[in-house]
């Protein structure tokens, strides 16, 4: 896998930060967080590398207020520096639900697609919260539509998965 380190990541978060201040900053910031946590605490999966992909799966925000095209813009910016398993995720990390209609094509998730979607819904700017908490945010914001349940789903899917991963409640290893 090809990554920056850790301290080339928080270098690009911070320019990113410089080009599109925000509240996304201090939620990458946090998911970066809970994706270490959980990371350590399975076989799979590295915690450095964990924490790099969650620091930088929203980088495409550095472009400004761009709905979901910050996507592409993530993939396109980590694409160019020749980071490709980041811009993966820049690509994967909102689509727990794959359904073509939910801006999704076909590709197989591994542990780290998985644990940075999860990690997307346990963070706020300000710290880790319960999926509930994160995803009622993400509605009072964007709306709800027919499929925000099956996505609210494999969201709680997921927290299953880690669960049983970890051999514990996810909650209890991020500290909520």
């Amino acid at each position: 896998m090809r990554l920056p380190t850790i301290i080339e990541a928080e270098k690009l978060l911070n320019e990113a930060e410089q080009h599109n201040p925000g509240a996304w900053i201090g939620h990458s910031k946090t998911a970066a967080f809970c994706a270490r946590a959980i990371a350590k605490r399975c076989d799979n999966l590295d915690a450095d590398t964990a924490y790099i992909l969650g620091l930088l799966h929203d980088i495409g925000r550095r472009e400004g207020v761009t709905d979901m095209r910050h996507i592409i813009d993530g993939y396109n910016f980590m694409t160019s520096l020749g980071y490709d398993d980041c811009a993966r995720i820049c690509l994967t990390h909102s689509f727990p639900y794959k359904d073509i209609h939910s801006y999704n094509g076909n590709i197989e998730y591994d542990d780290y697609d998985r644990l940075i979607q999860l990690c997307d819904a346990l963070a706020l700017p300000d710290g880790a919260t319960y999926i509930e908490k994160r995803l009622v945010d993400v509605v009072m914001r964007r709306g709800f539509n027919d499929l925000t349940i099956p996505k609210w789903k494999a969201f709680f899917d997921l927290k299953d998965y880690f669960d049983k991963k970890m051999g514990t409640n996810l909650y209890l290893v991020i500290s909520i």
